[in-house]
């Protein structure tokens, strides 16, 4: 058995320690937003927070997080109010929307360390977070807004 806080609430699973963090969230904890990409780490489909770093959910295994803080894109505010969600839904930024989660979580991680980024500090930190429907011009425009009302 393995506890950990999960978007601010004390949650226990019964799985194997090497379990994926990514299907630890769908399947035991039926969270659902947290994508499965290339199951690789490679897409960031699947980008939670783990002490409030983004981490490759696919790649972590369930007892990297033993009595850490885990945030999903559920977590990330209660009513989809955080600054880079409201960017994302003004701009119309996803297309098919399956990176969207993964995408989002990675430019929280960024405003919460740099709230003014530049553009070339956001496709930095954005690189390796893969859209497969090429918005990558919306994704940073959304950044950028956020910096600005955030």
């Amino acid at each position: 058995m393995v506890s950990f806080t999960l978007n601010d609430k004390r949650v226990s699973v019964d799985a194997a320690p090497g379990t994926p963090l990514l299907w630890v969230v769908r399947d035991h904890l039926g969270l659902t937003g947290t994508k499965y990409g290339c199951g690789a780490g490679l897409c960031g489909a699947c980008t939670v927070h783990l002490d409030g770093k983004a981490v490759r959910a696919c790649q972590t295994q369930l007892s990297e997080v033993t009595d850490k803080k885990v945030t999903t894109i559920e977590g990330l505010s209660p009513n989809s109010s955080h600054p880079i969600q409201k960017a994302w839904v003004a701009l119309e930024v996803p297309q098919c929307g399956y990176c969207q989660s993964g995408q989002i979580m990675k430019a929280a991680e960024l405003l919460a360390k740099n709230p003014k980024p530049s553009r070339s500090q956001i496709v930095e930190h954005m690189d390796g977070n893969i859209c497969r429907c090429g918005t990558y011009h919306r994704i940073i425009a959304a950044v950028e807004q956020a910096s600005r009302e955030g």
